[in-house]
């Protein structure tokens, strides 16, 4: 049985609050196996109302870009990709409640995603980065960088 909360629920996920605005939480069997939903829209920098046709959903397991009216894009990216995040809060976002979260991916088609302009960017950038390390332990997937060390040939001595 999936429940839907009303709009103006709070709730605590992961030690940190998460407010019910324009997002779906669903949870089933008695809050055993939960599933966490945002779903945000770009907002206007001034007044910060949501009249954009930009749609942010970002799931445990995938980040969904909707752009568009006429011409709709749709870009997807698993959390695992996820690979760093960053919170920018200007001037005029802060004065507004707002905020904008750079996603840094492994994806090929778009290397960085931006949620721009969101509400309550701070839980959302903490939930994306909680959801991203889940996501690679449980895909087993490691993130390592190249520090630029020399490859050792199989000739050469160590001596």
């Amino acid at each position: 049985m999936i429940k839907y909360f009303a709009l103006s629920d709070i709730f605590l996920y992961n030690g940190y609050k998460a407010f019910i605005c324009e997002r779906d939480f669903r949870h089933s069997d008695g809050g055993r196996n939960i599933k966490m939903e945002f779903k945000e829209r770009k907002r206007w920098l001034f007044l910060g109302l949501p009249w954009t046709f930009t749609v942010y959903i970002v799931k445990e397991n995938m980040l969904t870009v909707d752009k568009g009216f006429l011409n709709k894009t749709e870009n997807d990216c698993y959390m695992y990709k996820i690979q760093d995040v960053i919170l920018e809060n200007s001037f005029l976002e802060r004065l507004g409640g707002l905020g904008t979260v750079k996603c840094f991916t492994g994806d090929v088609t778009n290397p960085t995603i931006e949620l721009v302009h969101i509400k309550h960017a701070k839980d959302i950038k903490n939930f994306i980065l909680e959801a991203s390390e889940e996501a690679r332990r449980k895909r087993r997937t490691l993130n390592t960088l190249d520090i630029g060390a020399e490859e050792l040939s199989d000739h050469e001595d160590l001596n």
